[in-house]
């Protein structure tokens, strides 16, 4: 464990995310800057409270931004971990095998279970409003502040205890991986195809939310059957309802 061991009688939701992570920073601005979503920070601006409830890290006056900065530089350390570490695992395996891994380890609603399980929902500030809407469990901010974490604990011990972090919490989605992961999309397209169907149809069915969190409803017909997705993200809603008519079909087949 990298940093000072988080003492065993300190059980906030702050010392239990860093005992998650396995670190305790020496910069606790970067774990605050980490987990300050942006309707926190326009909050402040705004002359409002933070939402104050109790072990929930608080918004301050003065200091730290939103953790969009920390998200993008936890990307790029996410994604050169995960290329490495599948190098290791795979080492016979091409780009066009290792591609789709990559992508499925490093995907939103990947990140988003990794950081439900080791509490981030607790620990993340946002508005008053924004949680009385239910924003912590949008996967998109999960995700977003799953990266930004990542991102200030490379910031604050290096490449090391980032690539410790990773390893340890992405190791039951690395090893289910037994075969490539195919994308929902590409998995619809070739089921079709390999039969003589006609390809899919994708709709927008609708878009809702604010601009940070929207909410994206999708609906692809084929087949004479139709799935539907809904996600914070077109394309992966598109999967969602890939996925969802693909299983259709099979149950169809199977029937």
């Amino acid at each position: 464990m990298s940093g000072d061991v988080v003492p065993s009688d300190d059980r906030s939701p702050v010392a239990v995310l860093e005992a998650a992570i396995g670190h305790r920073f020496a910069k606790p601005a970067l774990l605050r800057e980490a987990l300050t979503h942006r309707s926190a920070l326009h909050d402040r601006v705004a002359g409002r409270t933070g939402h104050g409830r109790r072990g929930r890290l608080p918004v301050q006056s003065r200091g730290a931004g939103s953790n969009e900065r920390l998200e993008f530089i936890g990307d790029r350390v996410l994604g050169l971990l995960m290329a490495e570490w599948l190098l290791e695992r795979f080492p016979a395996e091409q780009e066009g095998a290792l591609g789709p891994r990559h992508a499925n380890l490093v995907s939103r609603p990947v990140l988003a279970d990794i950081a439900a399980k080791i509490g981030l929902p607790d620990v993340i500030a946002v508005a008053p409003h924004e949680e009385r809407a239910g924003i912590r469990q949008v996967a998109n901010v999960l995700a977003d502040a799953l990266e930004a974490v990542l991102g200030a604990l490379y910031l604050d011990a290096g490449l090391e205890p980032a690539r410790q972090f990773v390893r340890r919490a992405w190791t039951p989605v690395m090893t289910g991986q037994a075969r490539p992961p195919k994308d929902p999309k590409t998995a619809l397209q070739e089921w079709l195809l390999g039969r003589g169907l006609p390809l899919p149809s994708y709709e927008t069915v609708s878009m809702e939310g604010p601009s940070h969190a929207p909410l994206f409803v999708i609906r692809v017909s084929s087949a004479g059957r139709t799935g539907e997705g809904q996600a914070g993200s077109k394309r992966a809603a598109e999967s969602g309802a890939a996925a969802n008519l693909l299983s259709q079909l099979d149950e169809g087949e199977g029937a």
